[in-house]
């Protein structure tokens, strides 16, 4: 799929489930990693991930789509845009639009941790991606010392 063509698309589902047009640009970035797709506030575009097509079809393209004209459109209008706001919520059941897209094969969703503590009292283990100052923390439980491993 094109550039252009995901534009139309973009353009079509808006008019179809929202009854309103999308004077924006739709483009594909392919450096988008984690997410489907995103709504950028400041400019109004929207940026799809291509991996998304590949990977899981044109279904799953449609519906990250439409949860990200669910974006535009609320917060074109001054509405609650955000994922927790009721607003958006109803607004993508409406439409029928995905609250989460599929995991892309390869991606990782979280970095593994780096340092491991182990309380000396109570034996508690504490994983952290940062170094902690064992002079300064003790362990949250027992208040023993921490001993990293």
């Amino acid at each position: 799929m094109e550039q252009k063509e995901l534009q139309h698309l973009v353009e079509h589902l808006s008019q179809d489930y929202f009854q309103k047009r999308f004077r924006h640009t739709a483009r594909f970035n392919a450096r988008l990693r984690t997410t489907g797709g995103r709504y950028l506030l400041r400019s109004h575009d929207i940026e799809i991930n291509p991996r998304q097509l590949t990977e899981f079809g044109y279904e799953a393209l449609v519906g990250i789509i439409k949860h990200e004209l669910c974006h535009y459109h609320l917060h074109i209008e001054g509405r609650g845009y955000k994922h927790r706001d009721p607003e958006f919520k109803q607004l993508l059941k409406k439409v029928g639009g995905l609250r989460y897209c599929e995991a892309l094969p390869g991606a990782r969703t979280t970095q593994p941790y780096k340092y491991l503590y182990i309380c000396s009292n109570c034996k508690q283990q504490y994983k952290r991606k940062r170094r902690v100052n064992t002079a300064k923390y003790v362990c949250g439980k027992c208040r023993g010392k921490l001993i990293l491993t």
